[in-house]
């Protein structure tokens, strides 16, 4: 039955449960009315019984014996049938006719009251035609071992309560069926937000297409859920744009390195089948730019890969607690085998930082590169890491014009002065990205005299924490 009830529509269930609720509430509403309405009716019919006076009894003394009536007489005398029945209840179970066109049967509590065993008793009993009454015992004042019983129809009770049940059952029904009505309706209206965003999650499936919105409205958990879709799909659109535009830059950038390769090497391949051997000078000139070309290419592809990786932040696992004043200087030292035409001075004081530290290296590396490859040859480039955390890297060059330098991390982004020069146009952009990871910032702007100043600033402390990898080698300054 469960298992039926979880495969109907999510509409259906709600309607059900909302008309079994309401029938639970009702049924017991009704419950609780007919036996507060029946409490009420009979101790109202008590109270009439206990003010029903005592009657002149019928009775004789026959030498001696109480002699009664024990049947209804055909001469009743003035009777109202809606009127109390009233006999007489002696201490051996006989019964004397007072009032009334039935006499009622006897019961054990009614001949205890009239031997002075209990002072009253209220019960219902039976007439001798199988009528229901209810009936109040007393004892009688005048001749001891006798009780006085008042008795009414128990229908006067038992009618109305029939006719109570008739109109709660009618009420429950109609309100159980109104209930499932309005629980269809309230179903559709609820779960209308919920179909708009299914069909929309449907047509995104079918189409692809992340440029659907969901109308929101209110501020409940359905609206919350459509502002949390829509930014979902944003994003979603916004990573397919960009990895899009990557591939599409990507492409663009590969196509000129690869295309001037293949060139040279159809050269060098015609002039081996030619038989036409090349002179040695343009033959060592088409060497070298092959090699360059497949050095410039393979940076690429590096650079490519690193921008692959997702933009979350790396694992925990991943960080470690590194000097970033070794790591500047392993960079110093790599640059400068590269670049020994440009002289760097580097000054660097302890910092300890949390980051992974081949891509911390890697970024550092990037930034001396981009300040040495705008510097004349016999021109410094300073590096500068103080007390603070704040890593400088200054070059001499001519500097980088104000509008430009908004878009000096944008992948695949070069200066126009700079075209002409080797790389990616994603040097910067790494940079960006593994400073961002790493929780820091990173700025380039026009330093004071001339030349472009790059400010690095990662979150760390002059000392190493305890117990870290950094403390237990006993790393320092550089």
């Amino acid at each position: 039955m469960i298992s039926r009830f979880g495969r109907l529509p999510l509409r259906s269930r709600l309607a059900l449960l909302t008309a079994a609720a309401v029938a639970v509430a009702v049924t017991a509403c009704a419950v609780t009315a007919w036996f507060l309405v029946r409490s009420q009716l009979l101790s109202s019919l008590d109270e009439e019984l206990e003010q029903t006076q005592q009657t002149t009894a019928r009775f004789q003394i026959d030498n001696g014996r109480l002699r009664c009536p024990q049947t209804v007489p055909d001469d009743q005398g003035p009777f109202t049938p809606s009127g109390p029945t009233v006999q007489l209840v002696l201490h051996d179970g006989q019964r004397c006719y007072q009032v009334g066109e039935r006499l009622i049967q006897v019961q054990d509590q009614d001949t205890r009251v009239a031997s002075g065993e209990l002072e009253w008793a209220a019960h219902n009993a039976t007439a001798d035609d199988g009528t229901e009454y209810r009936v109040l015992t007393r004892p009688l004042d005048r001749i001891p071992g006798a009780a006085f019983t008042v008795g009414r129809p128990l229908s006067e009770v038992t009618d109305p309560l029939d006719t109570l049940a008739l109109v709660l059952t009618l009420l429950a029904a109609g309100g159980v069926v109104a209930s499932g009505v309005a629980g269809v309706a309230l179903a559709r209206a609820g779960l209308r937000p919920v179909e708009r965003l299914t069909h929309t999650v449907e047509h995104i499936a079918r189409t692809e297409d992340l440029a659907v919105e969901i109308p929101v409205e209110g501020d409940d958990e359905i609206a919350r859920l459509s502002r949390s879709f829509n930014a979902m799909t944003a994003a979603l659109a916004t990573s397919q744009e960009r990895q899009q535009q990557l591939i599409a830059d990507a492409g663009h950038e590969l196509r000129t390195p690869l295309t001037s390769l293949r060139t040279n090497i159809e050269l060098l391949a015609r002039s081996e089948e030619s038989g036409r051997e090349l002179p040695p000078g343009q033959r060592r000139e088409l060497l070298e730019s092959v090699t360059a070309q497949m050095t410039e290419l393979a940076a690429l592809i590096g650079d490519l890969q690193e921008l692959s990786r997702p933009d979350a932040a790396p694992d925990r696992a991943q960080l470690e607690v590194v000097a970033l004043d070794e790591i500047a200087g392993r960079a110093v030292r790599r640059v400068r085998l590269r670049a020994p035409e440009v002289r760097i001075d580097a000054e660097l004081a302890p910092w300890f930082v949390r980051a992974e530290p081949a891509a911390l290296e890697r970024a550092v590396v990037n930034l001396l590169d981009n300040a040495v490859k705008f510097s004349p040859a016999g021109s410094r480039v300073e590096v500068r890491l103080g007390r603070d955390g704040l890593l400088r890297v200054r070059d001499h060059g001519p500097g980088i014009p104000e509008a430009e330098l908004p878009h000096v991390f944008e992948r695949f982004w070069r200066s126009p002065s700079a075209r002409s020069r080797p790389g990616s146009g994603l040097g910067l952009s790494i940079v960006a990205r593994t400073v961002q990871q790493a929780g820091g910032t990173v700025e380039l702007r026009r330093a004071a005299g001339g030349g472009t100043e790059a400010l690095l600033r990662l979150p760390g402390a002059p000392e190493p924490p305890p117990g870290s990898l950094a403390a237990i080698r006993g790393l320092g300054p550089v």
